[in-house]
């Protein structure tokens, strides 16, 4: 079975392109924000405790032959680093990153994040974090911090430009040597 780590900026499409991989191998989807944020309301305001994090999702990975991991575990993921077939990273344009990531909050939380919403300041601070991301330093989640740990790691990095359409970044990952022999091997 085959584990896939799918990385990149808020908004390059991580989760999107994890959940069309999961379910063209047929193996579990785990978002790195289930296990990073306590479920809050409003959401993503309260980070779990980090050993917590990492039992949580080693526990997961455990429970599943094959999985996709999408999101960004920088810093906090290592025990789970050894295991990756392949790392896809994920690059988009930053004004249609932004874009996409006012249209995916406008739609998740509407009223909320408006003028006087109970999210408004949150969400104007996430916004602005975000755009930050292709300039930032790496001591925080950047493409510099991306940039630093793609050098580290021994599992094969696949670089795709995520403003191309769902089902062509999928078949180029599945036709990634390190996946079609997962594929193969699980076959069998």
């Amino acid at each position: 079975m085959v584990h896939i780590h799918v990385m990149g900026a808020s908004g390059s499409g991580t989760t999107s392109l994890g959940l069309a991989l999961t379910e063209r191998l047929d193996i579990a989807h785990l978002d790195t924000d289930d296990f990073f944020w306590l479920p809050t309301d409003p959401p993503f305001t309260t980070p779990r405790e980090a050993g917590e994090r990492i039992r949580l999702l080693l526990d997961e990975t455990a429970r599943h032959d094959g999985w996709v991991l999408s999101g960004s575990a920088l810093k906090w993921g290592r025990p789970l680093e050894p295991l990756y077939d392949l790392i896809v990273f994920l690059r988009i344009e930053p004004e249609l990153r932004m874009a996409r990531i006012r249209a995916r909050e406008a739609a998740r939380y509407g009223n909320r994040i408006g003028p006087g919403g109970d999210m408004e300041v949150k969400s104007g601070e996430f916004l602005e974090w975000a755009a930050s991301y292709d300039t930032a330093g790496p001591e925080r989640r950047s493409l510099a911090a991306h940039e630093q740990w793609l050098e580290t790691q021994t599992a094969p990095v696949l670089r795709l430009d995520s403003s191309s359409e769902l089902d062509d970044l999928a078949a180029e990952v599945l036709l990634h040597p390190a996946i079609a022999a997962g594929a193969v091997r699980r076959r069998r």
